[in-house]
């Protein structure tokens, strides 16, 4: 643990990066990122950009057509849900992704590039998502990919990166390095290195030693001017070749800003890079500027919603300590809601049918008069071996979207949360069925998006992806009380 203070003195100030700048360089380079986020939360950063829970070439032809408030999009957002997967299944999700939006690309006459959005703990299938999205690349007539820059940075929720080792912030202006978290001893995807060249080597398997990742750190970030930082970044990555993994310092806004000038000049110059990235660094890379959290009047413009409920759907999945600290402040606060739990060990022990049924009574019953939290049982099973644990998550996340979707066939709310990754993302795709949506920003500063879902039963029913491990204790019962008719 360091004071944050401290650690930044050793480096030069921040440089004022304003976005149009960078929005200059992203149109003239005529790109539609794509972004393969292995769950929904990576849209929290971002507004005015679509988003697909399905990837056939016809749905990237959507996007590629689709005008948003009268203007094409910079980024595409793809559910893969990856997080969920195991390795096989992620592969060969990401391949099919990099291959159709490659087919829908050359159609519509558009250039692509790729980004792998994941978690910014660093929890995630690495090496092997950036991997396959290159190894497809080259297998499509892409071309060697010569770079796969590490960005895990996401300072709105206190994760940044300063000397090549990543950290999260806690108390009294401390910095707490992320293997010594509780993400670092997730079950599946756990860690022991918070310098990220040392995780890059761990999460390889030697694969890829320490010493041949590239550290684009803060010094050479902020050399006084824009275009001095851009220039040493892109001159820094000029060596890079055999898709190099290259780490990269961001403690704010402006740093992200920054290497985003220095990504497009080095691209000009004809290499070819793949990101590995957290939240923000989609809306720095595109030059989008920081969208103030949504009001309740900017949600219901009418003053109302398209659900039949008087009520709306929390759905809390899951088990971080944040998380549950959160469910305990909402449920304390609003007690004009209704509260169902789903118990994980009866789930387990018989399949649950008898259960779902009963929690969907309970539900469709209380949004005639209010909101309803329904929550997993707080006590996290897990098995001995990661795939064991996968699978147990998989059975409760099937619940939670039976429960969702037989909720809304029953009674529309007047709005759905999704509370953590996994939660979030079967919920939108499954339970709400979901394929086209359109993020309208964020509901915090900088954390929690409002996605507005363009077709399927769910058609306009403000839906709010609530990644796991953000926010402070307040934040659920803060974004619920914007949304509710009741609280």
């Amino acid at each position: 643990m360091v004071l944050e203070s401290e650690l930044l003195g050793a480096y030069p100030a921040e440089v004022s990066v304003p976005a149009g700048l960078v929005a200059a360089g992203a149109a003239a380079s005529n790109r539609v990122l794509i972004v393969l986020d292995d769950d929904p939360t990576g849209t929290q950063s971002v507004a005015g950009l679509p988003v697909l829970t399905r990837w056939d070439v016809a749905d990237f032809d959507w996007v590629f057509r689709h005008l948003i408030d009268g203007a094409a999009a910079k980024a595409v957002y793809v559910l893969t849900n990856t997080r969920s997967l195991d390795p096989a299944e992620a592969r060969e999700r990401n391949r099919q992704v990099v291959v159709n939006a490659l087919a829908a690309a050359r159609t519509a006459g558009v250039s692509v590039g790729f980004t792998s959005r994941s978690d910014s703990t660093l929890r995630g299938h690495f090496p092997l998502e950036p991997d396959t999205i290159a190894e497809t690349l080259a297998a499509e007539g892409g071309g060697e990919v010569d770079g796969v820059v590490i960005v895990p940075a996401f300072p709105d929720a206190g994760r940044i990166t300063v000397g090549g080792v990543h950290y999260t912030r806690g108390q009294a202006g401390t910095l707490v390095p992320v293997a010594e978290t509780e993400f670092a001893r997730d079950a599946t995807f756990g860690f022991t290195h918070s310098a990220l060249a040392d995780y890059v080597e761990e999460k390889s398997g030697g694969r890829i030693p320490a010493s041949r990742v590239t550290t684009v750190d803060l010094t050479l970030i902020r050399r006084g001017t824009p275009e001095a930082g851009a220039t040493a970044i892109a001159d820094a990555l000029d060596a890079a070749t055999g898709a190099t993994p290259i780490v990269v310092d961001a403690v704010t806004e402006n740093d992200l800003r920054v290497l985003a000038l220095g990504l497009e000049e080095s691209e000009r110059r004809g290499k070819s890079l793949v990101y590995r990235v957290g939240p923000p660094f989609v809306r720095a890379r595109i030059g989008q500027e920081i969208r103030e959290p949504l009001s309740t009047a900017e949600i219901f413009p009418a003053g109302g919603a398209p659900g039949s409920a008087r009520g709306g759907l929390i759905v809390v999945g899951s088990h971080v300590g944040v998380t549950t600290r959160q469910l305990k402040a909402l449920t304390d606060a609003h007690r004009a809601a209704c509260t169902v739990e789903i118990d994980v060990e009866r789930l387990l022990a018989d399949g649950g049918g008898t259960h779902v049924a009963a929690v969907v009574r309970d539900i469709v019953a209380a949004l005639a008069t209010g909101d309803v939290i329904v929550h997993t049982s707080r006590l996290l099973i897990t098995a001995d071996d990661p795939a064991a644990s996968l699978q147990i998550a998989r059975t409760v996340s099937a619940a939670v979207v039976e429960v969702v979707n037989r909720t809304l066939q029953a009674t529309p709310p007047r709005f759905v949360i999704a509370k953590g990754g996994i939660t979030s993302s079967d919920v939108a795709a499954h339970g709400l069925q979901i394929r086209h949506a359109i993020v309208r920003g964020p509901m915090l500063p900088g954390i929690v998006s409002l996605w507005e879902p363009v077709d399927g039963p769910a058609k306009g029913i403000p839906y709010i992806v609530f990644a796991g491990n953000v926010g402070d204790d307040q934040s659920l019962a803060d974004v619920t009380r914007k949304l509710s008719a009741t609280f």
